[in-house]
């Protein structure tokens, strides 16, 4: 498995206005128009496109012109629909070009454009359309009982949460809001000694996870259980790692179309985005081992917590590849600083 580029300070990074759970709304280019596609076009689309470089361009030209946001895995309008193209044709990502030209039969026509109307006129995400998204190199199961997976803490996992963590002496870990199970899979290929438990309020979510354990054949390591926060978890676990609901009421207000096909529950987090993590602060000593460690990612919400705690040591990541607000505690951390997170 690659590695990835991660470090760490002891200062939370500058305020950056970045989309909950890694997705970022708020750095992206101006919106210029927001036109659908009309029921004209469509017909139009399907009496003339033939081949998949006819679709590839029409697709993003109506992407461009319907204005729709770039969050759930890509930052292209072209890869949107080239990842719709291929779901209808069932072909994989490298397909031989060869194929741009190929003659396509009039009902793929019809679904290909059928997807792209869901997504520019209703504003559906591309993972929620073709059921998948890709997490630490990994494929899995979506729908709209869980959040997308895109978070930065792919890139610890990725790197075995090395030098923090030795991958050899993790024995059992907890991911704590799991939703699709992709990060307590990602943990389970990335520590291969390790047993996980995928933790989740939500029924429906935990459904999506178990059917994502069983299509990567982890059943014998990876538990999906259901509780509401530390409740009913005994640990003792050597890592806890959570992407818990961290949007502050402000960012959620602001969320564009996209987003609100997720589900709210796994978003929001009070005012402040902390309501839950504030919880998790409290009671997570007593779940790790020894040498356990927490690792937490509140995303824009990490501003939020500087202002609650100014004198806790949080160890913040620093991600390669993008995205901010994950931090680290050890247990002794975590029991020096209890009274003041109960108080919070």
């Amino acid at each position: 498995m690659a590695r990835a580029h991660v470090s760490a300070v002891t200062m939370p990074p500058a305020a950056r206005r970045a989309s909950p759970c890694g997705r970022m709304w708020y750095s992206f280019a101006p919106v210029w128009s927001q036109d659908v596609i009309e029921p004209r076009e469509q017909q139009q689309a399907l009496a003339t496109l033939k081949t998949p470089r006819d679709c590839l361009r029409w697709g993003e030209s109506a992407l461009r012109r319907a204005g729709v946001y770039l969050g759930h895995g890509t930052d292209d309008h072209g890869d949107e629909c080239l990842a719709l193209l291929l779901h209808v044709l069932a072909l994989p990502l490298d397909t031989d070009p060869r194929m741009l030209d190929a003659r396509l039969l009039p009902d793929e026509v019809d679904r290909y454009v059928a997807l792209l109307v869901k997504r520019a006129n209703e504003r559906v995400p591309v993972p929620y359309l073709t059921g998948q998204a890709w997490f630490c190199g990994l494929p899995f199961f979506v729908d709209e009982r869980v959040l997308i997976p895109r978070s930065p803490l792919a890139e610890l996992i990725e790197a075995g949460f090395q030098p923090w963590l030795a991958p050899e002496r993790v024995g059992r870990v907890l991911d704590l809001c799991t939703g699709s199970g992709c990060i307590a899979i990602a943990c389970a290929h990335a520590l291969p000694d390790a047993r996980v438990d995928a933790s989740d309020i939500s029924e429906q979510a935990l459904a999506v996870c178990r059917r994502n354990i069983d299509e990567h054949g982890l059943a014998d390591r990876v538990t999906a259980v259901q509780a509401d926060g530390l409740e009913g978890l005994d640990g003792p676990y050597d890592l806890i790692i959570s992407n818990p609901p961290y949007v502050d009421a402000e960012d959620l207000a602001a969320m564009p179309d996209e987003y609100r096909h997720e589900p709210e529950l796994a978003l929001a987090s009070g005012h402040d985005g902390l309501d839950f993590t504030r919880r998790l602060l409290a009671g997570a000593a007593e779940r790790l081992s020894e040498d356990g460690v927490l690792i937490v990612e509140v995303g824009n919400s990490d501003r939020h917590m500087a202002a609650l705690w100014p004198d806790v040591p949080f160890l913040w990541f620093e991600f390669e590849r993008g995205g901010h607000g994950v931090f680290m505690l050890d247990r002794r951390q975590l029991l020096e600083f209890r009274d003041r997170f109960i108080a919070a």
